[in-house]
Order: structure tokens, then C-alpha cells, then sequence
């Protein structure tokens, strides 16, 4: 029997590159959109392949882990922001994501899948995309690896090459993120990419410095600012912007999830969130990528949990759960401010 070659999803690189810069440009052909649906559908057996590696090394611990496909906007987005990206070369199309309650266990944990004995390649050197040490100026903080897709089996021969990236995150640092994508369902502005209103970047870049020093001895994108003056000018634009009111406003969703596996969420233009669930994955897929053309204007994602709990956690934002946050930055700018306080008056009495 002739064997028949193993071609890359879609084709090839170049032929998803192609497909990429021509929808992108809103050029494109139908071929065009199968390749990319293709390409972008075949990451669906590299997810479950981590995820399963992921939950089998977290059994035990105090770890949530959850995945998530790249929305299909999402990802011309990043086209378009980024001149010259190549569509083949983006590495989180596929995502999995874990949760930590401390920076201690986050790194441990880290270090074991760097040991880990696979053939699956981590493409980064570990300092490159470590935002809890180097955190970027817009506040955002926690850890990301890219990995290489490669097994030795018939069945994964397909997706050799693949990307995917894995996000490690704290407690504290995820109720940071999870407020950045609530203030971009929201308002006008998208903090987490610089857009819209600037007070919104700044507001929230101050947020990460307080939470960094209030609750993880670590420094954020202001580490110099005194104490008194990072809390003082939070509680500023927070005045100016009515910014947690505006997040106390918004109700959290009490969509019940019965159980985890494949869930899609679908934020909705009149703020309510709708939940799908499905018995199997290629199921899930194929009803995403129908949504996706049908419902356009609406924001849709598709993601997987080992239960309830660890998709509402994972992915706080949908539900517009943003509590966390409101507590742990208003405890951190009266915890700065005292700590300022003490501070003076142990300088006094010198």
C-alpha cells in the first residue's frame, strides 16, 4: 500500500501564512477560510494532549488548569497589531492556563515540566516571557512557555510543529487580569492593549504595583513610586473614572455550570452571558466555528475544565466576576498607606 505523506494542517505554513494575511487584509477566498479554520481546528488534539499532561502533574495540588481556543477575532487582531506576523508562527492559538495561590508553587511547578521527560519542546529561553520579575507597563504580571508539539505516534504525526502556550499565573495576578478584560467588555478602552481612554492603562498599571507589593513582596511597573504616592493616585483616577463602581456594577453572571469538559461562553451585546456545553470535542469545535460566522458582533470562546469550578475561575472575566480584585486592591492601598504611615512616624521618634 502507497503511504500516504502527513501534511501540515491546512496544507502547509506558507499556505496558512497566505491564508492569514488574506483574511487579515478582508481578501480572502473561501479556500482561504477553510485552511484557517483547519489549521486553527487541528490545535484542538495539541490542547488536549497538555491539558491531560497539565492535570496529571497538578493532581494533588492546589492548582487550577483550564484551556482555551484563541478567538477567531482575537486572532486577526493580533495580525493586525502586529506588522509582519505570520500566522503559522503565532504560539497561543492554543492555550492552557494555571492558577497558583503563590509565586513559590507557580515556579516550582514551572521548573518540573522544564525536567519533564517529553518530546515536546519548549521553544523559549525561561527568562524571555517571565512578567512576574520583568512586568510589563501595563501592570500585567505572570509567566508564559511555549511549547512545540512532537510525538512519536501516527495519530499525532499531523500536528507535529504545532504551538501552544502556557500561562502561569497567582491568584493575586489573575484577579488583575480578570479586571482588565471585564474594563474591555465594558467601556471603549482596552487596557491590556493600550487602547482608548489612557486613564484606564494608568488606573490599572498602578493596581498591579499595589498588588505586587501588598500581597507578593514583589514590584511592579512603578518600583520606585513611594508607597503614599502609588495608592494616592490610584484613588485618584479611581474618582475620575468611577472605576471600581463601575465594576461593582456589574453583576456577576450566576450562569451554573453543572459540570466542566467543553463549554462555550457567549458574552452577549446586552451584557448577559450564555453557557453551551457539549459531550465531546470535536462536537464543541464545529459549533464554535458556526457561532463564530453567525454571531460576528458577539465575543465567543470555547473552554475546557476538569470541573465548574475551575472554568469559572479560569475564566472570571466571562462572568463578570471582578470581587477579588475589588477587595484586594482596596485593602492594598489602605495597607500601603498605613505601611507609609508607620513608616513616618518610626522617623519621627528617630
Amino acid at each position: 500500500m502507497k503511504k500516504v505523506p502527513i501534511t501540515f494542517p491546512g496544507g502547509s505554513k506558507s499556505r496558512v501564512n497566505r491564508a492569514g494575511e488574506a483574511i487579515a487584509k478582508k481578501e480572502s477566498s473561501s479556500e482561504d477560510n477553510r485552511v484557517f479554520d483547519e489549521w486553527r481546528a487541528a490545535h484542538r488534539g495539541v490542547l488536549n494532549t497538555f491539558q491531560a499532561i497539565l492535570r496529571i502533574r497538578a493532581k494533588g495540588k492546589r492548582i487550577t488548569v483550564a484551556q482555551r481556543h484563541k478567538r477567531r477575532a482575537t486572532i486577526l487582531d493580533k495580525l493586525h497589531r502586529h506588522n509582519g506576523m505570520a500566522l503559522a508562527r503565532m504560539d497561543d492559538v492554543a492555550g492552557c492556563r494555571l492558577i497558583f495561590s503563590d509565586i513559590e508553587s507557580l515556579y516550582e511547578f514551572r521548573s518540573s515540566m522544564h525536567q519533564a521527560k517529553f518530546r515536546h519542546k519548549l521553544r523559549n529561553d525561561p527568562d524571555k516571557y517571565d512578567y512576574i520579575n520583568e512586568p510589563k507597563s501595563t501592570g500585567y504580571r505572570g509567566v508564559h512557555d511555549v511549547y512545540e508539539y512532537d510525538v512519536n505516534s501516527k495519530a499525532g504525526a499531523a500536528l507535529q510543529g504545532l504551538l501552544l502556550e502556557i500561562q502561569y499565573r497567582t491568584l493575586i495576578q489573575h484577579s488583575w487580569a480578570t479586571a482588565v478584560e471585564v474594563i474591555g467588555l465594558i467601556t471603549k478602552s482596552q487596557p491590556k492593549f493600550e487602547r482608548g481612554d489612557a486613564r484606564y492603562t494608568e488606573a490599572m498599571a498602578y493596581a498591579s504595583e499595589i498588588l505586587s507589593r501588598a500581597f507578593e513582596d514583589k514590584k511592579g511597573p512603578f518600583p520606585d513610586m513611594p508607597a503614599r504616592t502609588l495608592a494616592a493616585n490610584f484613588r485618584r483616577l479611581d474618582r475620575d473614572l468611577k472605576l471600581l463602581s463601575v465594576l461593582r456594577g456589574v453583576r456577576a453572571a450566576d450562569t451554573t455550570l453543572t459540570k466542566g469538559g467543553d463549554v462555550i461562553l457567549i458574552f452577549n451585546e446586552d451584557g448577559t452571558l450564555e453557557v453551551r456545553s457539549f459531550a465531546s470535542s470535536p462536537l464543541a469545535l464545529y459549533e464554535l466555528f458556526r457561532l463564530e460566522k453567525k454571531m460576528n458582533r458577539q465575543d465567543i470562546v470555547l473552554v475546557r475544565g476538569a470541573s465548574s469550578h475551575d472554568v469559572r475561575l479560569a475564566y472570571q472575566n466571562y462572568f463578570g466576576d471582578t470581587s477579588d480584585f475589588i477587595k484586594l486592591v482596596t485593602e492594598g492601598c489602605d495597607k500601603l498607606s498605613e505601611t507609609n504611615q508607620n513608616q513616618g512616624r518610626t522617623r519621627r521618634r528617630s
